[in-house]
């Protein structure tokens, strides 16, 4: 076995990380067993060469432009469709805000509670696709409540 087989084995390491000083190669080729390449990485002969690590520079770069918001065009997206905003996150956000709508309007009474009702189930069958699509159902669907006291108190104090 060859003396650098040898030390790569004993240091734990690849071939190409062990290093032999120039002036201590007659050591290294005198010595034979395990024990003498020990002593020899001990006094520092035979050494593992410094790691050459992957510069993450420009990972830097890019991730403080990603930051900024650009760098994210169709063409640098990876993954499948839903990977970077899954489904069902996506379905969250929706109903939330539908919901959010139906309960505004129905504090504000300007939906009836059966209204609500119904409305709140089409939500929650995916019927609409966002608020303005719930408004313009109930536009076209006249749902929407006439104040029928707040009208009759303005025309009594005129």
């Amino acid at each position: 076995m060859s003396k650098k087989r040898l030390a790569a084995k004993i240091l734990n390491v690849g071939l190409d990380k062990v290093r032999f000083r120039t002036d201590a190669l007659e050591d290294v080729t005198k010595a034979i067993t395990r024990s003498d390449l020990r002593g020899l990485i001990a006094v520092g002969k035979v050494y593992v060469a410094a790691l050459s690590y992957h510069s993450r520079g420009r990972a830097r770069d890019i991730a403080s432009q990603k930051r900024k918001g650009r760098q994210k065009g169709r063409g640098s997206r990876k993954g499948a469709a839903y990977a970077s905003v899954p489904r069902k996150d996506r379905w969250m956000a929706r109903i939330r805000t539908q919901r959010e709508l139906l309960r505004e309007l129905r504090a504000k009474t300007l939906i009836s509670p059966k209204t609500y009702q119904s409305l709140y189930r089409k939500c929650k069958g995916g019927y609409f696709r966002n608020r303005r699509h719930i408004k313009l159902f109930i536009s076209e669907h006249s749902l929407l409540e006439q104040k029928k006291a707040g009208v009759e108190k303005k025309v009594s104090e005129k």
